[in-house]
């Protein structure tokens, strides 16, 4: 009897299942499948190397804006306004016609005024900056469109 019923399974699975058009299917599947993971692979691989050269064309627009940066002051230290600046600074001498004006030092009273300015002045960066979730939502929601009509 056990013989039979695994005869009659094995029949099934033979003429239902292992066809020649079901074959077919699976191998067209798992080529699909094969080729989606690496088209996906090779995505994946192609945005961290577009990261990495963007990283880099960062780091050498970065390292230009320095050396430019640096050729301005050595052109400013080359300067005569510099010299003058540094005579003036370091030695203590002023052009012809010029005085001193000596200022007395604040007094608490001021300096206490300064400072509460200063700490009512500073805003915390997360009342300005949105949420990543509300970043999220103003970008599938098209809230940055508005924005740009303006």
């Amino acid at each position: 009897m056990k013989q039979i019923h695994w005869r009659k399974i094995y029949y099934h699975l033979k003429h239902r299942y292992l066809t020649l058009n079901n074959v077919v299917l699976f191998v067209a599947l798992v080529v699909a499948f094969g080729w989606a993971w690496g088209s996906v692979s090779m995505m994946q691989r192609n945005y961290t190397l577009q990261r990495k050269v963007d990283t880099k064309e960062r780091q050498l627009t970065l390292t230009k804006l320095e050396v430019q940066t640096l050729e301005y002051e050595k052109r400013f230290h080359a300067s005569s306004e510099y010299q003058e600046l540094a005579a003036r600074e370091n030695l203590g001498l002023a052009n012809p016609g010029e005085k001193l004006l000596v200022l007395p030092p604040n007094t608490q009273q001021a300096i206490d005024y300064d400072t509460r300015l200063t700490k009512e002045a500073v805003v915390p960066v997360e009342v300005l900056a949105p949420t990543n979730i509300e970043q999220w939502l103003t970008f599938l929601l098209g809230g940055n469109a508005k924005s740009l009509k303006d």
